[in-house]
């Protein structure tokens, strides 16, 4: 492929000279010959060709200059020729004559004449078909007009002539004036001040230069014209004539949130350098931490965890830069030099699952050296925790060194592990229509000065991007200032920073001010998906922040530019700064262009031939031209006010006017500031003041002529509010609605609004759908999954179908590159999108219902992601409320929800609808509170199109009415309305049935709100009554609104009524009632001529959200129909019964047919205690109750004499009857509320608390028919063989439907795997030996249980993905096999064949990991849970629960899922139990069944009881830093009631992650202490200690459960060693006294390891081991069988806790909500009435072991030589060999010097002695040092354990050299090689191929290791080899054995047998003088030589001169 150019002629040139041309083509240029002293003719005659590597643009561009050539001083440019290859492409051939432009883009006389030939790879062309170019405008007769526009830069007489087609009878079309294209400098233009306006036309459009026929003219066929098949719409189900209204009222963002970033540093490889210093730096925002030194090492380990805290918005969090950078040798007093940084921001890390990046590596590289490739690799975890976000980290205890760094790279998925640098050009044009900034005293002062009142705005642009700054240069006084500047970042591509942030900022001199900004998110604009990325540009709107004026975002014009120095710059219009003042545009451009050397070459570079890629593409100039962007064209925007109402009191005294702006078109109040871009329009009304209120405004004389019509009216006429009730006014516009109507002009860009339609069409319709399906699954409906199927059925056809609309508008002119690559991307996903939901759509299955929903909700994040429009086009519509001339109130309307189109899924979702619109507050009265109440609700119908299809605009309004128009269009059709008469009226009357609500808002400081409901229809209000203290008032009342007046057809109003407000507020005795919520509904019509009864009436109760700002605040239970009343009046209605019940006076309860149907139901209530009340008004609690109330019934508790002494309730159960409807869903909810008796008789509120849901609580009779009950068999339950391994198959859930007995016994397959076992341990070499009893400890036990469990985690995952797999082929075989035959066993067949391959696929696997895997040694178990216990077992809630009592406000927080600690004033302890009347006699007549007691029967006493606590805690994870140093010095302190154990003296000093290893025992009484307190303090020398964390433990939960979680039930019985029973009862007894509770039948032992419980049948071994080894006969195993399966008991069975550790949480009431560390610990608690428990176990952490490593270096070999022999030149080394352990860097140890080596061999025969201390369970060196000279005391350190070798050449005087170096990691280090001449590079570079050896398992190795350093390009070289020997010994073997340092005795070396090459100039002495001379001094001596001659001469000149001169004179 290629593009040549013949440059023929350039004529008409002026003057005579040299001339040279320069013809540029995608940045590469090529200069032509210099033609000498030219006239006015150049003749080049010269062809240039560009190879092309991918196909050319239609828009992209072909530049050449002409200039008068200097030898001397620069060239002088003559003129430009720019043309655009739109033409070329789809020719292939092309002859053009033109004239060119100078600087300032007007025509010149000079012209130029070239050919273009265009190659394409397969030699095709595009057909060019004539639609896309010709267009018969309206207006001519007939004749082709030929847009030069989108062709080529037509200036003067364009001839174009093209090979492949003769253009004659089109002739050229001359524009007037200056051109269309125009072009600028990209840089400073200077432009003076007359100059001004010059400089704006040349880059604008004016109105001036193209009248309305060029606009008409446009790029090609309108869009609209093209009709697309109509399709079904999309219906919701809101009918068609009105929109939903938006039900949060408030912007999110914000608010202030607490986030918790922690991050540990692990360590750092490959860092690029010799043998430096490295320090770890981790920076966000401001500040910045360091890790401590590590001495001269490129692998430093440090595992440093550092926390920072922030208290900031969303926004400003995710946008920080999170920086890890690696700094060499630094210190106090120098600041090093950094390695290499790493930067993302932190909103990368929040959208990561888990909201964390844990063990990644992240890549470091220089941003100065970007030559360089990655400077190394830092391991680290991160997290970013907001409140209430819980982070599931995995295991701590053992971490695997993860060696596969490029498959963990710390990047977000999707970004590819190569990433490039990048340059981002940010290129910002201009801006329009700033607010005025400074109009205070200084403005008057200047004004008083200077006499006029100057622009007093100083902008300049601020563009921030991945923690760099740039900024444009400041133009003072500008509100248009012009900036056509760049701003550069070089980064790494694609940049792990989402957001680029603009800010348009006045510059001042005290502070400068933000005028307004604007987020770029790249993730719009850039294409994640390709291999080869695409930045693309994009157009920029401001958007509003911290700005001053309350600017409000409306319109910024914004400008996408170059992409390569001549790639077109597209134009668009784009948001917009709208505020008190005037407007704002600003013009950006953004692309990106990767650096020359890149080896992914993106998307602007790849264009170019490969051979180009070194070439810097640089730009130098920028070119606007409109037919890129889409041709002007006019806007009309309709809208019509129907009703205002809910207009607030505050405002409604004065006349009301509202007025809708567009831009700035139809602002009335601010003026219109004439633009450039404005169209230049003559102010109809002038500018004055008193003219203001003109309706015909901006009107102008050439819009009149034009059109023959509009005047824009762009706001209703003022009027005065009337009242409707004491809170709300509306304005009475009853039939007489008025409209308003503005014209714009905008570049037509609705494709891209039109995409945005459709796809938030389809996530509407998707969310509510989802909606749906969670409604169903909420209530337990039938067959959600019925519903979802659906739902995704509708999702795949409607995403299909947005495939072929966007299909079809891809040939479209005026649309910039983003737009098309957007598109395509858009296609993609949404593509891929309808797969995906097909294929989910097969699996859905009623038990998947809830997975694949999550899924689905990704899909619409997705949509709705996909929707939002990078590029603005049309600006928002704003509506104002203005009273007083002053804005009081504002709705923002997107444009694109009202937008016009043919096509019904590309409309607008309001467009042509009535919609509730909500007016707020502007600025920042907007937030908090204050924005959530109404300021005005409007009904309000608007409609957005191009002027040409007006026709329709009032389609969708309610029919009815007669149109009003304006008197001064009289006699013209076109006119639009100002005012719209309705002659229809229909007269209703509303009946609101307002029920209940529920878990309303806790507005009072006593936990509790006195609600009431206001409810508002059309211009009406009511007000349900008061009722005090609760959060779930039951108002059951009807409110009738008579007389409601509504506009329309009767028919209309029937389908589709206006909707009703309902609005909750909270009673206070002094001052305005506060607002608690707000709802909407659409009441059930009934027309005169309908019957009313089934099915449509009476209506039915339904539940609906209530909103607080943006958060869910309860539930409203209600219904509400709409009666018309006809002739008859309203006797014709159904009757309304009067008031029932005579205490409520007049109040009308809800009607029978409407309230629900009741029935009797009875509630048992078992009181148990009251915990931890805290004190009420300064009072401690003393006498509290508890009273229960459900509908209006209710039962009191009996009081608690004294709380101190015994907070339990003396009588257990109570009871009370009660009315209550037959659903379910209806239940009123039932209220806990807690009262102190006081003295005299009064009661104070202590708390309370709402039980919303009942369901859980009621009670259902056992089936007496289930399989648990049927006795008729036994069943042999099986225990597995070998205990340890955990079996899944062999636990049997026996089928609810059989009653034989089942065998289970080993399969074949088992007994084959078993006999294979024993085989394979006989013949193989057992690796690792049985480990004697001895050695194991209860360490050993936890290490083993925590690898297990990290093998059924990764077991977990394989089976879920495994699941899946197999649900694919069960559909298929569903599938299959109902199209096969359709019989009535369709389910059966297929489920069974899956079952079977399951099980094969199972075996077979399991023989290959019993072939591979060495067996793991047989330690016995216990659970680690990584969470609580109680997440684990239900909170311990199986019959006694806890309920929280509440008591002051509510926060404002967002998150409704966070419970407010700081409410909770205590628990009420208890439960409940619910069940209709009357009751089956059964269970009464049941033996033994207490009346008393109802439904809780064999429920234990709640008398205080004495309890042995022990808490075991073993260790805390990543503790949150407390000290300055970033550490903690952590220790324990334990609280039960009033006593405290504080371990402080066993503080562990400097450590975050402490291993305690400790036990505790506390004595304790429940009731009064049963809440456990463990918490972490830090120690501190000085001032108190401050608390890190603590966790709360409800012990009599656990102690009562049924899970019996006093002391965990082991894996085994063992009677001595680590593994002892810790329960004093032994199991045989536990399982007699569980069966006596239970009344089971059993325990039966019977011989050959029988016990029979209930029905079922265990086995197990009966014998067991003493300490002696002998055998004794027993029954505890088959008992503790029975319990570790005792859930599988019929009836009574539950899961008992196996022996476990679980972790918690650690908290700190300063920082709610966000974990300060985490604790593993565990307790045990005994009963004091039985006997006494053994000892505690010994859990001390392992001492570490103590060993010693002797190294021998014998030889080297094959070292690189340094240094040059003085005297004979021979290159040598004197080589050393240093050796050190990890983290012990100062006592390293070297050998002696081999000096003189001339071949890189060294003998040694050296020994290094390094004495250690290592952790065997951790693999780590445990090292005791104190950190500095000022430390207390010695920290410990835990290091990997690494042999550190390097080789160095000793120098004299200068500092030695290192050579290279070899760390061997000595639990995994390759075996050294036999011979040196084996040992390779290899053996470091494919270490982890090797096979690898531990030194702790060989303890003896020798061999060969090589040396390795790294040279200038950052690659390994081998530096030379070792032979060493490794000897590792105990302490004890050393010092039986010990041995000298060096060649010291004992067990002295041999010295090294060393050459003598020392001496060699001695020996020779003639050799070394020779090479003296020849080599080194041959130089300097001829130097020597011929200076000696100079000085010589010189000397006999100077001697023989005077005698000559003498000579001379005397002529002698």
């Amino acid at each position: 492929m290629a593009l040549v150019v013949y440059l023929k002629t350039v004529t008409e040139l002026r003057g005579k000279g040299d001339r040279i041309a320069k013809v540029t083509f995608r940045g590469l240029s090529f200069f032509s010959r210099v033609l000498e002293n030219c006239e006015d003719e150049a003749r080049f005659e010269q062809a240039f060709r560009w190879p092309i590597g991918s196909q050319v643009d239609g828009d992209e561009m072909l530049e050449i200059q002409v200039f008068n050539y200097s030898k001397v001083f620069t060239n002088r440019l003559i003129g430009t020729f720019r043309m655009v290859l739109q033409k070329v492409v789809e020719e292939g051939h092309l002859e053009v004559s033109d004239t060119l432009i100078d600087d300032n883009n007007s025509a010149i006389r000079t012209s130029i004449s070239i050919e273009i030939k265009y190659q394409t790879m397969d030699g095709s062309m595009k057909v060019w078909s004539d639609g896309e170019f010709l267009d018969i405008p309206d207006d001519c007769d007939g004749t082709f007009q030929f847009e030069t526009d989108s062709l080529l830069s037509g200036r003067s007489q364009s001839s174009v002539t093209s090979p492949g087609r003769s253009l004659h009878g089109i002739p050229t079309f001359r524009k007037t004036g200056k051109g269309v294209f125009s072009a600028m400098k990209l840089g400073k233009t200077r432009i003076s001040k007359d100059d001004h306006k010059k400089g704006d036309d040349a880059a604008i459009l004016d109105a001036e230069d193209l009248d309305r026929k060029t606009m008409r003219l446009g790029g090609g066929l309108d869009p609209d014209t093209i009709s697309l098949a109509s399709v079904t719409a999309v219906t919701t189900n809101v009918s068609n004539k009105r929109s939903k209204p938006d039900i949060k009222m408030e912007p999110s963002s914000g608010r202030l949130v607490d986030y918790q970033i922690s991050v540990t540093v692990i360590e750092a490889r490959q860092l690029v350098g010799l043998n430096m210093d490295p320090v770890v730096c981790v920076e966000i925002g401001e500040e910045k931490k360091y890790t401590s030194m590590k001495e001269s090492t490129n692998c430093p380990y440090y595992n440093e965890y550092f926390v920072f805290d922030f208290h900031v918005p969303p926004d400003v969090m995710f946008d920080k830069i999170l920086k890890i950078s690696v700094i060499h040798s630094k210190n106090l007093l120098r600041s090093g030099t950094l390695v290499g940084t790493f930067k993302l921001d932190v909103g990368t890390v929040y959208s990561q699952p888990e909201h964390q990046f844990h063990h990644k590596w992240a890549m470091l590289s220089d941003p100065d050296d970007i030559t360089a490739g990655c400077k190394g690799y830092v391991k680290c975890d991160i997290a970013v925790v907001g409140k209430g976000d819980n982070i599931k980290t995995p295991h701590k205890a053992n971490e695997t060194d993860e060696n596969d760094i490029e498959g963990n790279l710390l990047l977000p998925e999707g970004v590819p592990s190569e990433r490039q640098w990048a340059r981002f050009y940010v290129k910002i044009y201009r801006a329009e229509g700033l607010p005025k900034m400074n109009t205070s005293i200084m403005a008057n002062v200047k004004k008083a000065f200077i006499g006029e009142n100057r622009d007093l705005v100083d902008p300049y642009v601020l563009v921030q991007f991945a923690g760099q700054k740039g900024k444009t240069s400041v133009q003072k006084s500008s509100y248009e200032p012009i900036w056509n500047e760049q701003v550069i970042f070089t980064e790494m591509f694609p940049p792990l920073c989402r957001r680029l942030k603009v800010q348009i900022r006045d510059s001042d001199k005290v502070n400068d001010v933000a005028i307004g900004t604007h987020f770029i998110d790249l993730r719009k604009i850039a294409n994640d998906l390709d291999s080869v990325q695409i930045l693309r540009n994009i157009s920029c709107p401001l958007g509003n922040y911290k700005a001053k004026l309350c600017v409000l975002r409306q319109k910024v014009t914004a400008d996408v530019g170059v992409q390569l120095s001549v790639e077109r710059s597209k134009r668009s219009q784009c948001g917009e700064i709208k505020g008190h003042k005037k407007k704002h545009t600003v013009f950006i451009s953004h692309s990106t262009m990767s650096v020359p050397f890149s080896r992914v070459t993106f998307y602007v570079i790849n264009k170019i031939n490969d051979s180009y890629l070194d070439v810097i593409l640089t730009l130098k100039a920028l070119f606007f031209y409109q037919s890129a962007t889409g041709k002007m064209e006019e806007f009309f925007l309709f809208g019509s006010f129907l009703e205002a109402t809910m207009i607030d009191r505050k405002i409604g005294d004065k006349a009301i006017s509202f007025e809708v702006t567009i831009g700035n078109y139809g602002n009335q109040i601010d003026g219109v500031s004439k633009s450039a871009s404005a169209k230049k329009k003559k102010e109809g009304g002038g500018e004055s003041e008193e003219e203001e209120t003109e309706l015909i405004h901006n009107s102008s004389d050439e819009e009149a002529e034009d059109d023959g019509d509009l005047t824009s009216v762009p706001s209703t006429p003022p009027m005065k509010p009337v009242i409707t009730d004491r809170n709300y006014f509306h304005l009475p516009y009853f039939e007489k609605k008025p409209c308003i109507y503005i014209k714009s002009w905008w570049q037509d860009q609705r494709r891209r609004l039109y995409n945005s339609n459709i796809m938030d069409k389809i996530a509407d319709k998707l969310e509510e759908g989802l909606n749906d399906v969670q409604e169903i699954i909420k209530t337990e409906k039938a067959y959600p999954e019925r519903r979802l199927r659906g739902v995704l059925e509708e999702l795949s056809t409607s995403c299909s179908r947005f495939v072929t609309l966007a299909n079809k508008d891809q040939n479209l002119s005026g649309r910039t590159k983003l737009d098309k690559e957007r598109l395509k991307s858009c296609m993609r996903e949404l593509e891929s999108m309808a797969q995906q939901a097909k294929t989910i759509r097969s699996q859905v299955k009623r038990n998947t219902v809830r997975d694949k929903l999550k899924l689905v909700f990704n899909f619409l994040h997705r949509l709705r992601f996909l929707a939002d429009e990078p590029q603005h086009s049309i600006p928002d519509v704003f509506i104002w409320m203005i009273s007083n001339n002053k804005r009081i109130a504002y709705a923002r309307i997107p444009s694109k929800d009202i937008l016009y189109s043919i096509v019904d899924e590309e409309m607008g979702k309001d467009c042509g609808k009535v919609k509730a619109v909500f007016l707020r507050l502007p600025g920042k009265k907007g937030f908090g509170p204050a924005g959530w109440t109404v300021q005005a609700k409007l009904e309000m119908y608007l409609w957005l199109g191009l002027n040409k299809q007006r026709k329709d605009f009032l389609s969708g309004l309610p029919s009815g009415f007669e149109e009003n128009k304006a008197t001064k269009g009289i006699g013209i059709q076109a006119v639009p309305p100002i005012s719209l008469v309705y002659n229809m009226k229909q007269v209703f009357q509303l009946r609101a049935h307002m029920y209940q609500a529920r878990s309303l808002f806790a507005a009072d400081s006593s936990g509790l709100s006195d609600p009431f409901a206001r409810v508002f229809f059309s211009t009406h209000s009511q007000v349900t009554e008061v009722l005090s203290e609760t959060l779930c008032p039951t108002w059951d009342q009807l409110l009738v609104f008579d007389n409601v007046e509504l506009y329309g057809e009767a028919g209309e109003l029937r389908d589709d009524p206006p909707i009703i407000v309902i609005e909750l507020y909270d009673q206070d005795t002094v001052g305005k009632a506060e607002f608690i919520g707000r709802t909407f509904a659409k009441p059930l019509t009934k027309m005169v001529d309908e019957h009313y009864g089934p099915p449509r009436f009476p209506p039915q109760l339904e539940y609906y959200q209530i909103y607080r700002g943006n958060c869910a605040a309860g539930d409203l239970l209600a219904a509400f129909e709409l009666l018309q009343i006809g002739p008859a009046g309203r006797a014709a209605l159904p009757p309304i019964d009067g008031p029932t019940d005579s205490d409520r006076g007049p109040i009308l309860p809800v009607p029978l047919g409407i309230r629900p149907v009741l029935s009797r139901y009875r509630i048992e209530v078992l009181f148990w205690g009251l915990r931890d009340l805290k004190r009420i008004n300064l009072a401690q609690v003393d006498r509290p109750r508890v009273d229960i109330e459900c509908a209006g019934k209710g039962v009191q508790s009996a009081l608690i004499q004294n709380y101190k002494k015994n907070p339990n309730f003396s009588t257990l159960v109570k009871w009370f009857e009660v009315d209550l409807p037959e659903n379910e869903l209806l239940h009123p909810p039932l209220n806990i509320r807690v009262v102190d008796c006081r003295a005299f008789g009064r009661y104070t509120l202590v708390g309370s608390h709402a039980v919303t849901s009942l369901r859980k609580f009621i009670y259902s009779p056992p089936d007496k028919t289930a399989n648990n009950w049927a006795h008729t068999g036994d069943i042999v339950v099986n225990m597995d063989p070998e205990p340890n391994v955990k079996k899944v198959d062999t636990v049997v859930k026996i089928d609810a439907t059989t009653d034989a007995v089942v065998k289970v016994d080993l399969n074949e397959d088992e007994k084959e795997k078993e006999k294979k076992k024993k085989k394979k341990k006989k013949g193989e070499e057992v690796d690792e030996e049985e480990p004697d009893e001895s050695m194991l400890d209860w360490w050993s036990k936890y290490f083993a249980s925590i690898e297990t469990m990290m093998e059924n985690l990764r077991a977990q995952e394989a089976a879920l993905a495994e699941a899946e797999e197999r649900e694919d082929l069960e559909i298929a075989a569903e599938s299959a096999e109902i199209k096969a035959d359709d019989f009535p066993m369709k389910g059966t067949k297929p489920k069974e064949k899956s079952k079977d391959k399951k099980s094969s696929k199972d075996k077979k696997k399991n023989h290959d990991g019993t072939e591979k895997r060495p067996p793991k040694p047989k330690v016995d178990e216990l659970m680690v849970y990584n969470k609580e216990l109680e997440s684990e077992f239900g909170n311990f809630e199986d019959w006694l629960h806890t309920f929280n009592l509440f008591r002051g406000k509510a926060g404002d927080d967002i998150d409704h899922n966070v419970v407010d600690d700081d409410r909770i004033v205590g628990r009420f302890k208890g439960s409940l139990c619910m069940y209709k009347l009357p009751l089956s006699e059964e269970i009464t007549r049941e033996a033994g069944f207490d009346p008393n007691m109802g439904m809780f029967q064999s429920i234990p006493h709640n008398d205080p009881i004495n309890v042995l606590i022990r808490i075991y805690i073993i260790r805390a994870t990543d503790l949150h830093p407390a000290d300055i140093n970033g550490k903690a010095d952590p220790y324990i302190v334990i609280r039960l009631g009033k006593s405290e154990i504080r371990d402080k003296e066993n503080y562990i000093s400097k450590q975050l992650n402490p291993v305690f290893g400790k036990s505790f025992n506390i004595e304790a009484t429940f009731p009064m202490e049963s809440m456990l307190t463990v918490a972490v303090y830090d120690w501190d020398l000085v001032g108190t200690d401050d608390l890190i964390g603590e966790n709360k433990i409800d012990l009599e939960n656990r102690y009562y459960s049924k899970h019996r979680a006093t002391c965990g039930i082991a894996s085994n019985y063992s009677v001595h060693g680590y593994n002892v029973w810790r329960d004093p009862q032994k199991p045989t007894q536990i399982l007699a006294k569980l069966c006596k509770e239970a009344k089971l039948d059993g325990p039966h032992y019977g011989p050959g390891g029988k016990v029979k419980v209930a029905n079922r049948i265990f086995l197990g071994p009966t014998e067991i081991e003493d300490e002696s080894g002998l055998k004794k006969q027993t029954e505890e195993h088959l008992a503790l069988t029975v319990l570790r399966h005792w859930e599988e008991i019929p009836r009574v069975g539950c899961k008992l806790i196996p022996e476990h550790v679980e972790t918690r949480p650690l908290l700190n009431p300063d920082k709610p909500g966000i974990e300060q560390g985490r604790i593993e610990m565990w307790v045990d608690m005994f009963p004091m009435d039985v006997p006494a428990p053994g000892p505690a176990i010994d859990i001390s952490p392992r001492k570490p072991k103590r060993y010693e490593l002797r190294v021998i270096i014998w030889n080297t070999d094959e070292v690189i030589l340094e240094d040059d022999d003085y005297f004979t030149g021979e290159k040598s080394s004197d080589i050393f060999v240093r050796g050190w352990l990890k983290g012990q860097q100062e006592d390293k140890q070297d050998t002696d010097v081999h000096y003189h080596s001339l071949t890189g061999e060294g003998n040694f025969n050296w020994r290094f002695v390094f004495p250690f201390d290592y952790l065997m369970a951790e693999e780590k060196i445990v090292i005791s040092k104190k950190e500095s000279m000022f430390s207390w005391d010695e920290t410990e350190y835990k290091i990997p354990a690494r042999l550190t070798l390097q080789v160095w050449d000793a120098d004299h005087f200068s500092a030695d050299d290192f050579l290279g170096a070899i760390e061997l990691d000595l639990n995994k280090f390759p075996r050294g090689a036999k011979t040196a001449k084996q040992c390779s590079l290899n053996m470091v570079l494919k270490e982890h191929e090797l096979p690898t050896i531990s030194i702790f398992k060989q303890k003896r190795v020798k061999g060969w290791w090589p040396f390795v350093a790294r040279d200038e390009n950052d690659e390994f070289e081998l530096t030379g080899k070792v032979e060493a020997e490794l000897h590792l010994l105990t302490a004890e073997e050393a010092e039986k054995n010990p041995v000298g340092l060096g060649r010291n005795e004992p067990e002295p070396l041999e010295k090294p047998n060393r050459p003598d090459t020392t001496f060699l100039w001695f020996l020779s002495p003639l050799k070394a003088i020779r090479y003296l001379i020849c080599n080194r001094y041959k130089w300097l001596i001829i130097k020597i030589v011929l200076a000696l001659l100079l000085l010589i001469m010189v000397g006999l000149f100077l001697y023989s001169m005077p005698g000559y001169l003498v000579k001379k004179l005397l002529g002698a």
